[in-house]
């Protein structure tokens, strides 16, 4: 692995193809054989409908509050509910509370948080317990579950009403700074859920109030609607520490991370940082709405399409045939002629045959990785003698599919300054620069497609941005000030911007831990100590239990992480693409495609089909109806889903992420390629649900010109497939391209560090770069070190150094903090003389930021 890198693998690592985790915390006996049954569902896949998935921001309310417990907090529900019924009875003898009137339940509002001021302990914590009572919405007096959510939803409102949030903050606050309990954790061999129950227990009221608050509901009061509003801006705001919530969030997981505190409960951090972050940036519709909003305002066109509805109206391609059909249809059609054809089939079908098997044959499936991903009745390549005929389908199927194809193209200004430069060159012998309008000399066939080439231009507000950046750059001195709105999502960049790096790893060290095809490990940290209990659990019953709730448990961890990533990485994009750019290329430094993709060298049939849960003890069943016995019959029954949807919402996720990662960067487009991805990618195919097919199909279209032609060629319906679902480049050849690599540049022009606020200083390194590496570069005084002269301008959001040179790399570089100064060999030090390192974005002479170490 490399240094400050996450899971670095040079290929996609070992499987483990069931999603539940190989160790003793699972069950043996019966158990192994409750894991294997729970996988029947996937079988047989090569027949199932299309997934009734809608992808969103958020599963159904019901959902996501249940998830917020484990099934080992199960008894804390009653004990919640005795802590508040002891103290209500103090005060209110005759009456039930939702018995009182608005007045009452305000008076006894104030004098619960009142109680939360006591010094002593366990009293604070009994009153905490009273308060998360009345947020999961006094249980114990409603007979059914809507009965439930709707006291939940007024309770919840009224707490927020009378100062709660504020005082949960600063006792959080407290709690993350309590260093009794962290030594005190780090030094315990196995922690367990009693480690963290003052922790959860405000973990617990604040994720209500926030995933509570962020909703919209028919019957809300007006009064409702103006606290959501004021709610939501504090949240965003420099309120808590002089940073935003989510910062504070981030600091907890990095103290988690690097051991300092083990006993934090990680998954409820975790969802309560993507819904914090989900409520003060907002979700992917507001999102769309804002791009639109700000291409207005920058004078750009509208958008030519709603990509979010575009992709709800794709139908999923049809996976694969079973092995068993492909060769049974062979025998019946009886071509002899084409029999080296049907044995290459045959060995892929065999290759795939069982959808359980562990990866003993996956080299194997790699080398012979002929096409069998999608089978097509609405690709127009089919080509009959080399696989079966389709299966028939009535002609109604065929009348749902829209006419065309659903994305209209796209192309860039550099695309169509590029094409006038080769016709240049090809007919006259010079070139214009990036004049794009005249067209002298060239013959009429090349301005019928320069016009076709400008119908279909788009300018993003990327583009844009870097245009006003590049001016700025231009006339430093003489530009005016740049004037940065304070939008949530510049306040929260502007927070963790110090130590994004650090956050970055400390995600992508969770995710590792949680994902499915990763082995446990003694030096891997545990996210496990807000699921196990004290007590071992001692029966097959009690083992199976935790079995499903462990798998829950880091399947929850999966969804809130790609979530609170993608978040990010799109509103930091939207806001200005320098932010993107700065977080994108510090998860390619931890190692984050390989991540993914060993993710995704799973069964993903089976992670998507899991039935990790046990739906009668989700909340709120479990507080309002009678619990029956548990079985093992029970267990295994798991809900009548056809899929489960974290796993696919997460899957989801990741494919985007893995998108916006890659997307314009060929050294990380190369990645792809290097760590055999087509194949695993291919795989995840098999999931028919459009979305999902539409982001793999996506990172299939980017290698497909370095895959080679024999790849090509054995994957015309996954050819057919990409022509029909992503978007179009007019001037990309990503079908036909020839394959070869541009060799690396030896040089580098230009090299650049992004941030906020900096102080344009710098270090050149005579003699070149080849030996630094960007990832452990260490600020210090270098031997023959000098200072450079830089090109800078200081801003509230970026500051970019520029170094014209063939050989130059930017060191350390200064923070925001006023203590800090420079020596005269360039290293940075503190008021205490220690040395601090800065973190570079290398980009290359197209301008692009490279994520890559420099060659």
């Amino acid at each position: 692995m490399e240094p400050g890198g996450v899971g670095g693998c040079g290929g996609p690592g070992p499987l483990i193809v069931n999603n539940k985790q190989r160790g003793g915390l699972l069950p043996t006996g019966k158990g192994r054989e409750f894991n294997r049954n729970q996988r029947k569902d996937s079988e047989g896949y090569s027949e199932s409908p299309d997934l009734e998935f809608e992808y969103a921001d958020t599963d159904r309310w019901s959902a996501e509050l249940s998830e917020l417990y484990s099934y080992t907090e199960g008894p804390e529900f009653q004990l919640n509910r005795k802590c508040f019924e002891e103290d209500f009875r103090v005060h209110v003898l005759d009456k039930k509370w939702t018995e009182l009137d608005n007045s009452q339940h305000r008076t006894h509002a104030m004098r619960l948080l009142d109680g939360l001021e006591v010094t002593a302990r366990e009293k604070r914590l009994k009153v905490a317990r009273a308060i998360l009572y009345v947020a999961q919405g006094t249980f114990g007096e409603c007979s059914s579950e809507a009965e439930v959510q709707a006291w939940m939803r007024y309770n919840i409102f009224l707490l927020l009403e009378v100062g709660t949030f504020n005082a949960l903050v600063e006792l959080l606050n407290m709690e993350i700074d309590n260093s009794a309990a962290c030594s005190s954790a780090v030094r315990k061999p196995a922690i367990s859920l009693a480690d963290s129950t003052d922790l959860r227990v405000l973990l617990n009221i604040m994720y209500l109030i926030i995933e509570t608050v962020r909703q919209e509901a028919e019957g809300d009061k007006v009064e409702w609607k103006t606290m959501r509003q004021t709610f939501r801006a504090e949240l965003g705001a420099p309120l808590y520490n002089n940073e935003p919530f989510s910062v504070m969030l981030f600091g907890m997981v990095t103290k988690f991370c690097s051991g300092h505190a083990p006993h934090f409960p990680m998954k409820k951090v975790l969802l309560l940082l993507w819904k914090t972050v989900l409520c003060t940036l907002g979700g992917f519709e507001e999102l769309q709405a804002m791009k639109a909003e700000k291409r207005e305002i920058l004078g750009l066109p509208p958008l030519p399409e709603d990509s979010i509805k575009v992709i709800r109206n794709m139908r999923a391609a049809s996976p694969p045939a079973s092995a068993s059909d492909l060769i049974e249809q062979q025998q019946k059609r009886g071509r002899r002629e084409h029999k080296a054809l049907i044995k290459q089939d045959n060995l892929d079908a065999f290759n795939e045959r069982d959808p359980y098997k562990a990866d003993d044959s996956r080299e194997e499936e790699e080398e012979n990785d002929d096409d069998n991903s999608l089978e097509g009745e609405t690709f127009p390549l089919e080509r009959d003698e080399v696989m079966p005929p389709p299966i028939q389908h009535p002609p109604t199927d065929r009348l749902t599919c829209p006419k065309g194809l659903p994305w209209a193209p796209k192309v860039r200004e550099k695309d169509i300054e590029m094409f006038l430069e080769s016709s240049r060159s090809k007919f006259i012998g010079y070139t214009l620069g990036s004049d794009t309008n005249t067209v002298v000399g060239l013959p009429r066939p090349i301005h019928e497609s320069i016009r076709t080439l400008k119908l279909h231009k788009y300018t993003s507000i990327a583009e844009v941005q870097v245009q006003m950046e590049e001016e700025y750059l231009r006339s430093p001195l003489s530009g005016r000030e740049e004037e940065v709105e304070q939008v949530p999502t510049e306040t929260l960049y502007q927070g963790l911007l110090p130590s994004l790096p650090q956050y970055m790893i400390a995600l992508l060290k969770i995710l590792l831990a949680a994902a499915p095809t990763s082995k446990a490990k003694t030096d891997s940290i545990n996210i496990l100590a807000d699921v196990l209990p004290e007590e071992m659990p001692t029966t097959v019953l009690q083992s199976m239990k935790l079995g499903v709730d462990v798998n829950r448990h880091k399947e929850i961890i999966v969804k809130a992480i790609s979530a609170v990533l993608l978040l990010l990485l799109k509103h930091f994009k939207l806001n200005h693409v320098y932010q993107f750019e700065y977080m994108a290329q510090h998860l390619v430094f931890a190692n984050c495609i390989p991540l993914i993709l060993k993710f995704f060298n799973q069964n993903i049939m089976s992670y998507i089909t899991a039935k990790n849960s046990i739906s009668v003890l989700d909340y709120p069943y479990c507080v309002v109806h009678e619990l029956p016995e548990l079985t093992a019959e029970s267990l295994e029954a798991g809900d009548n889903n056809q899929f489960c949807w974290r796993n696919l919402f997460s899957c989801i996720n990741l494919l985007r992420i893995l998108n916006k990662l890659t997307k314009w960067k060929h050294s990380r487009t190369m990645m792809l390629v290097v760590f055999k991805s087509a194949p695993i990618l291919k795989r995840a195919l098999k999931v028919k649900q459009a979305m999902m097919q539409l982001y793999v199909l996506k990172l299939l279209k980017v290698q497909t010109k370095y895959l080679g032609r024999q790849w090509r060629k054995s994957n015309m319906k996954t050819m057919s497939a990409i022509y029909q679902k992503v978007r179009h480049r007019l001037n990309d050849d990503w079908a036909y391209g020839n394959g070869t690599t541009p060799p690396p540049a030896r040089g580098l022009s230009r090299v650049c560090f992004i941030g906020v606020g900096l102080s344009p200083v710098g270090v050149l390194i005579p003699g070149g770069i080849r030996s630094l590496s960007p990832i452990a570069a260490q600020a210090g005084a270098w031997p023959g070190a000098q200072r450079a002269s830089l090109i800078g301008i200081k801003r509230n959001r970026s500051l970019i150094y520029q170094m014209e040179a063939k050989h130059c790399m930017l060191g350390p570089v200064v923070s925001r903090r006023p203590s800090l100064r420079i020596t005269d060999e360039g290293s940075c030090l503190d008021k205490d003389g220690a040395l601090h390192a800065g973190r570079m974005a290398w980009v290359g002479e197209d301008g692009a930021l490279q994520a890559s170490s420099p060659p």
